[in-house]
Formats: structure tokens, C-alpha cells, sequence
């Protein structure tokens, strides 16, 4: 037993406090370089995809883009609403926001249809991603007009506020995702140890882990740029597989120790069990690395963000498992030898360890596949398969900002703004890059397109056309009188992109030319991702292969691998779309029907659960394969491994479920499905994926199960035996 895991665990174990105290030690570094480094966030730019990145892009080279703005409402605050005190209102707001560094412009007041609203609109200067940042500064000037003129109410949106307003719901929302999980972590390994101190320290390892990768990833963002959601994913994933790599690890040890009987020493239990559940940890969490890597090769911002937090927590996590665990294991397990001790000293009998958890129960969990094998598979795909029909039905989209929820002050006024001012409500952006001779030929272009929208309902109204210094970029915003997320407002783009350009401004000889804006955007942005679906899944499917096969030496393994996690995925995302896509739920679950699914929600879904599924399948198999090595016959080896295996797994599910479950009560639409869908889908790889159809297969399969490396198996360990009997796990 000398692999890297073993040696690692076995210094560790004959050095544990300098093992302790370089955890703490690498713990605070990482904490200092990431804050001394800060956060690179994204920029606009990184977000640009398709034809409305294409547009973006080049509105942006003519200094021509669409700046962030604020409206500012201003209505009588009870009674009948006083013109001229608006009028008044409006002009103390306007020479007030002309004042701030942060505003590049103010328009005039505009009246609604109904004369009981007066709008101030607000330009920001500078970066669309950084106008949240400085919208603190535009609320107290509104605040202040509002104390100035008690007698109207004045209220402010604009996609700055309502961005904040989002930020800090996530972050509220977080700090209660916390106080949900925390609690009943600790409470699910209570019951899994039965002692407070060794509850503590999976959760105390991973909350470390989690510190330590907020500090890299924020080193590692000057790399790839962080979208915002690097460190939910981190809180997400970190406690999950934090939690499940340390109780992995644990009560493998444990089962040991309750094995020897006192004979072995800490040390010697602490190498037995990185030898064992330790190199199943590091290959599980490779196989975590590896799967989410995949997301790069989507080539869009939120998902690298997603990833490199992800990876950046995982691996952090699996290196507490291999320095400080073995180390605190070694510390609590010399006190509970002391104890036992003092124990024998005073003529009472030893305190039992508890072994490996297999039991009654879990004997009659696995008694449908162990006697009706070919009924309990083919029960068990099928019921899988009846949760993946209504896939036929997804519909997915970008969440867009009408989706948020109405508990943010900003999104009420933002309501209000819709009702009031329609033709605010949606604005198409067309760009136009021609060489400067042509300008006069694209100005007239985009003014026919003007007339032509003119005569179509669907659009509300035209700006006059813009031209950049050097007069090779132009542009022209169209307004739409619909909802962002109106099936009218899609027709609306359809029909600039597919009709009225190609006849006006396609028509100007090597004129370059795109739409961007909120409703291009959230068009452009799924498609780009579906273009990019059979690469990523395809490199998904490949890495899943590749690792489940050399992990187990075993290509049949490899295949059954995948297709069970496809089926586990799929069976998920039906459940979700089950759920998410009708209002049966809504009341249950505390949301508002779209009736589609987040556009990010189906990858990371496939990306996350193949890596997470590599925990329990390394394990189950794992302990399956110790078994065969040893001489074994496969069937025998089946029952027991996932016996023995059967309680851990089912912790690790129910703490991954109890984090996932808690990204269930935020309010963000999107975080909800993504909690929702990976909670079900490690129910169902846990319970149903290795408890049916896992054994079943390999039942049915035997010793195919391990082909071509079954004779490799049998021979390496034929004769590997410890001094009191014990297979010595093979651990090339």
C-alpha cells in the first residue's frame, strides 16, 4: 500500500498537528491572496453572444451603445395629482441628477396616457455591468425630492436598481439556504455517528474547504472572469461534496476500527482507509474536475464561472480529505484509545464502534434485485424512463427580467412603469457598420425600416438615427409596446431580423448589420447554447467513459456508467419540467409558473450530476471490487459491497439533498429548478440508480461485469492477505 493517497495519509497520521496546522495555515493564504487580489468580475462584453453580442459589439465600437437607465415615477401619494407640483418635483430631480459624476444624461419629463404619471428617465455613464453599482447614488437623490415634496410619491427603477435588488435577495437568500442546511447536516450525521465530535468534523472540513476556494477562485477569476454565481455554486457543491468526501472517508475507518478490535493503531486505520474510501475520494473528485470541465466548451461566461468554481471547490475538498482529515482522525481516535483505557482500567467493558452499517434493512432494499434481478431492472428502467416522457414538452428559455420576483421593491415599480408607459417596455437596437461613404445610403435605409415599423402594431414608436464620429456605425432604436417575455415581442424581432431588414438596410452594398437589445438577447443566448449542446455532451459522455473505465479497469462498467447516469439526468429533467412547467406546484413551491425551463438549467444539470454520480458509483463499485479481489465470486461480492456501502451512500444523499433542497427556497427562478432538479436526481441515483438497477445489471452480467480485466482482478489479489486475514486492497 504505497500509492500518493497512502503516503499522503500516512504522514499525516505521524505528523497530525503540523498536518492541522498547514490546513489552517493554507485555509487563511488562501483567504489573504484572494483578498488581496480581489474579484475580476465579467464585463458587458463578456456576455455577448450571437447577433446581439455582433451588434453590441460593434454599437459599442462607434461608442453608440445603449446606456443603462433609471425611470424615476412620480405620482400624487394620495388624492387628486397636482401637475404643477409634479412639474416642480420633476425639475428638482433633473438638476439634481445632473449634478452626479454617475449620470451621463436626463430626458425630459414624460406624461402617461392617463395623466397621473410623470417619468424622468436617467442615463448612466459607463460599463451596463457596473450601473448597479452606482445606482446607490441616483436613490438618495430620489429619496431626497421625495422629503422635499411630501405631497407626491416618487419611486425608481430601471435594470441598475433592479439588478441590485436581485443581489441582495441572492445574498439573503443564501444566508437563509445556510441556516436551513447547516442545522440538519449536523443532525443527519449526528444519527450517522452518534457522537457531536465526529458530526463536526466533515462539517467543519467542508465549511474550511468552502473558505479556502472562495479565496481561489477569486485568484483564479483573473483567469476567467467571475459571472456573479462562483460562489453559490462554491457554498452549493462545497458542502455537498465537502460533507460526502470526509464521511466517506470516516466511516470506513470506523468500519475498520469496529473490524480490529483494538488490534490495529490509528495510524495503522488511517492508512487502511486512504487506501480504500481515500483513493475512491480522489478518483470521484477527478471525475468531478474532469466532468465539469466539459462546461468551458460552452464558450459563455456564466457557465466557465460555474465551472471554475466548481472545480476549484472539489479539489480543495478532496486535499482536506487526504492532509487534515487522516490527521484529525489520528488526534480523536489516540483520545478514544486513552479512554478506552481508563475504561479497562476501572473493569468496564469497551465502548462498541460501529461497523459498517450494513444491515437488515438494507438487506431487504436489495431483495428484489438479488432474487428477481431481470424484474427489478426492467421495473426500475421503466419507471425512470415514465418520469423522462414529459421531456417531450420542454420548452426552455432565458430568464428574463420579468421573471423576478415582486418581493423586490424595484420589479413592483418596474410593473408600474409597464402599465404607464407601454412604449418602455421593450427596445430592439438595429446597428449598421458600412463604410463612411455609405452613411448617407444607411441613414435613409434605417429610416425606411422606421416607416415600415411604424405601420406594424407590434412596434411603438422609432428614435432618430445615430451616427458615430467617423460615420461608419449607425444606429436606430425601435420600441415595442409588449412584455419581454410576450410571445409579441418575439414576433416582433422575428419580423426586423427576417423582413424588414434584408429589404431596407440589406440592400446597402457591404453594410454589416444586427439587432440587440433584452428580446435579442434572450433569443440569441439559447440558441448559441443549443449549438453548443452536442459538443459539450459529447466530451460529457467521453470523460464519463474514460474515467469509469479506468477507475474499475472494466469497459463494461464504463458503458453501464454512462447510460446510468443519462437515465438518472434525463429521469430528472423530466421531473423537472413535470413540475416547473405547469402552476400545479407554484403554491407548493413558492414560485410563479413560466411555463419553460431556465435555458441554463438542462447542461449544468448533466454536467453536475455526472460528476456527482461518480461518488456513488466509484464507492459502490469500489467496495464491490475489493471484494473480487480478494476471490470473491462477483454475485456474492454485488450484495455486499452495496450492503456495506448502502448506509454512507445513503448519508452522502441525504446531505447533498438537504444543500440542494435549500437552493429550493430562494426566490430566483432559475436557482429554485437548478435546486430542485439535482436534489431528485441524487434521490433517484441513490436510492433507486444503486440500490435497483446497479445490482440488478451486475447480477445479471457477473463476471462480465469486469471485462477484460477479470483475470487481472483475480490474480493481483489471490494471495494478498494482511497478518490477521484481511485482503490488502490493491490500489495501483
Amino acid at each position: 500500500m504505497n500509492s500518493l493517497t497512502v503516503r499522503m495519509a500516512r504522514w499525516s497520521a505521524r505528523h497530525p498537528w503540523r498536518a492541522i496546522v498547514g490546513w489552517l495555515v493554507f485555509v487563511v493564504l488562501c483567504l489573504g491572496a484572494g483578498s488581496a487580489v480581489g474579484t475580476h468580475n465579467a464585463t458587458t462584453a463578456d456576455y455577448r453572444v450571437g447577433e446581439a453580442g455582433r451588434a453590441e459589439a460593434m454599437a459599442a465600437e462607434g461608442h453608440l451603445e445603449r446606456r443603462s437607465t433609471e425611470q424615476v415615477l412620480i405620482s400624487a401619494r394620495s388624492g387628486a395629482f397636482d401637475r404643477s407640483a409634479a412639474d416642480a418635483a420633476a425639475r428638482d430631480l433633473t438638476a439634481r441628477m445632473r449634478r452626479l459624476p454617475e449620470v451621463a444624461d436626463v430626458a425630459d419629463p414624460q406624461l402617461s396616457k392617463d395623466r397621473s404619471i410623470l417619468m424622468v428617465e436617467v442615463a448612466l455613464k459607463g460599463e451596463e455591468r457596473d450601473a448597479k453599482d452606482k445606482v446607490g447614488a441616483l436613490t438618495e437623490q430620489t429619496e431626497a425630492v421625495g422629503k422635499a415634496h411630501p405631497g407626491l410619491l416618487l419611486e425608481e427603477t430601471g435594470s441598475p436598481s433592479i439588478s441590485k435588488g436581485v443581489d441582495q435577495q441572492r445574498g439573503d437568500d443564501l444566508a437563509l439556504s445556510e441556516r436551513i442546511t447547516l442545522p440538519i447536516t449536523l443532525v443527519t450525521l449526528l444519527v450517522v455517528f452518534g457522537s457531536v465530535t465526529m458530526a463536526g468534523v466533515p462539517l467543519l472540513l467542508a465549511l474550511s474547504s468552502i473558505a479556502a476556494a472562495v479565496g481561489l477562485s477569486m485568484v483564479a477569476s483573473h483567469v476567467s472572469p467571475d459571472a456573479g454565481v462562483g460562489t453559490n455554486v462554491i457554498l452549493m457543491i462545497g458542502l455537498a461534496v465537502g460533507v460526502d468526501y470526509t464521511l466517506f472517508h470516516l466511516k470506513r475507518e470506523r468500519e475498520e476500527r469496529a473490524r480490529s478490535g483494538g488490534r490495529l493503531s490509528s495510524e495503522a486505520l488511517v492508512e487502511l482507509a486512504a487506501a480504500t474510501s481515500g483513493r475512491a475520494v480522489v478518483v470521484s473528485g477527478l471525475a468531478v474536475v474532469a466532468s465539469t470541465a466539459t462546461l468551458y466548451l460552452a464558450a459563455d461566461v456564466i457557465f466557465s464561472s460555474l465551472a471554475t468554481g466548481t472545480i476549484v471547490v472539489v479539489l480543495v475538498a478532496v486535499a482536506s480529505s487526504l492532509t487534515a482529515l487522516p490527521a484529525l482522525l489520528v488526534k480523536l481516535g489516540q483520545r478514544q484509545e486513552r479512554r478506552e483505557r481508563r475504561r479497562a482500567e476501572r473493569g468496564k467493558a469497551p465502548r462498541r464502534t460501529r461497523g459498517d452499517g450494513g444491515g437488515r434493512v438494507w438487506g431487504a432494499l436489495l431483495r428484489p434485485a438479488s432474487r428477481h434481478p431481470l424484474a427489478t431492472l426492467c421495473v426500475s428502467v421503466l419507471a425512470l424512463l415514465a418520469l423522462v416522457t414529459p421531456l417531450a414538452g420542454l420548452k426552455i428559455t432565458e430568464m428574463s427580467r420579468d421573471t423576478h420576483s415582486r418581493d423586490i421593491p424595484a420589479m413592483r415599480v418596474y410593473d408600474r412603469l409597464n402599465e404607464a408607459f407601454p412604449e418602455h417596455r421593450v427596445t430592439h437596437q438595429v446597428v449598421v457598420r458600412a463604410d463612411a461613404a455609405h452613411a448617407g445610403e444607411v441613414g435613409a435605409a434605417l429610416r425606411e425600416l422606421a416607416r415600415r415599423a411604424g405601420d406594424d402594431p407590434l412596434f411603438a414608436g422609432a428614435s432618430p438615427v445615430r451616427t458615430s464620429a467617423d460615420r461608419r456605425i449607425s444606429t436606430l432604436e425601435l420600441k415595442v409596446p409588449h412584455l419581454g417575455n410576450s410571445e409579441q415581442a418575439y414576433d416582433s424581432l422575428d419580423h426586423l431580423r427576417d423582413d424588414y431588414l434584408p429589404a431596407t438596410v440589406g440592400r446597402v452594398a457591404g453594410a454589416e448589420f444586427g439587432v440587440s437589445g433584452d428580446v435579442a438577447r434572450y433569443t440569441d443566448y439559447p440558441a448559441h447554447q443549443n449549438g453548443k449542446l452536442p459538443l459539450v455532451l459529447g466530451a460529457l459522455l467521453l470523460v464519463t467513459f474514460l474515467m469509469t473505465t479506468y477507475a474499475f479497469r472494466s469497459v463494461v462498467l464504463g458503458v453501464i456508467g454512462v447510460a446510468l447516469n443519462l437515465l438518472s439526468a434525463a429521469a430528472s429533467l423530466g421531473l423537472l419540467v413535470l413540475v416547473f412547467q405547469g402552476t400545479w406546484a407554484e403554491g407548493l413551491l413558492d414560485f410563479h409558473s413560466t411555463g419553460s425551463i431556465g435555458s441554463r438549467v438542462p447542461l449544468f444539470l448533466f454536467v453536475i450530476l455526472f460528476g456527482l454520480s461518480m461518488d456513488y458509483q466509484v464507492f459502490v463499485v469500489s467496495r464491490i471490487q475489493e471484494a473480487v479481489r480478494a476471490g470473491v465470486e462477483t454475485r456474492r461480492a454485488v450484495l455486499d459491497g452495496i450492503r456495506r456501502s448502502a448506509s454512507v451512500v445513503t448519508s452522502a444523499a441525504v446531505v447533498m439533498t438537504t444543500v440542494f433542497v435549500s437552493f429550493v427556497f430562494l426566490h430566483i427562478i432559475e436557482m429554485k429548478q437548478i435546486g430542485f432538479v439535482l436534489a431528485a436526481a441524487v434521490l433517484l441515483d441513490a436510492f433507486v440508480v444503486r440500490i435497483m438497477i446497479l445490482p440488478s445489471a451486475m447480477l445479471l452480467l457477473g463476471e462480465a461485469s469486469w471485462w477484460p480485466g477479470r483475470a487481472a482482478v483475480a490474480t493481483a489479489a489471490a494471495s494478498a492477505r494482511t497478518a490477521d486475514g484481511r485482503p490488502v486492497v490493491d490500489v495501483r
